[in-house]
């Protein structure tokens, strides 16, 4: 039983740390008038060079009108665009323009930047074990 409970003190331990570092990091944004969502979609059409309102739904797990309403916000601040696929006219593509790709460029920059100075005061001991971390963490996400 003392197993379980390290392993569900862990559990808990890990969600909140991923957690703060999580809102910490998204704090170091270029545009704070963009929502989370916002800026995830965003990133994620830079990412991807452009994706469907389906797509987009998809990727953050939300219904096709309130995605619409997510792009038509990003549409109205100059970061986005909406054109037709090239395979299927009849379907909408949205692209990042040049003030998206500019916008996810500088926020990237500063969420680097702030890890990049909180890295650096630690030992190479505990880089190397948050090193390994990350490596076991990106294997936790993607299962």
């Amino acid at each position: 039983m003392a197993t379980r409970n390290t392993s569900l003190d862990l559990s808990s331990a890990l969600r909140i740390a991923v957690a703060r570092l999580s809102r910490r990091l998204r704090a170091e944004k270029e545009d704070d008038e963009l929502s989370d969502t916002q800026t995830s979609i965003l990133a994620f059409l830079v990412r991807e060079g452009g994706g469907t309102l389906g797509t987009l739904s998809e990727h953050e797990r939300v219904k096709p009108p309130s995605m619409n309403r997510t792009v038509n916000h990003l549409e109205a601040a100059g970061y986005v665009r909406r054109t037709a696929d090239a395979a299927d006219g009849r379907k909408v593509v949205v692209v990042p323009t040049e003030a998206g790709h500019a916008l996810v460029g500088e926020t990237r920059r500063r969420r680097d930047a702030w890890l990049h100075q909180r890295l650096r005061t630690l030992t190479a001991e505990q880089r190397a074990t948050l090193a390994e971390a990350a490596t076991i963490m990106r294997e936790l996400a993607d299962s």
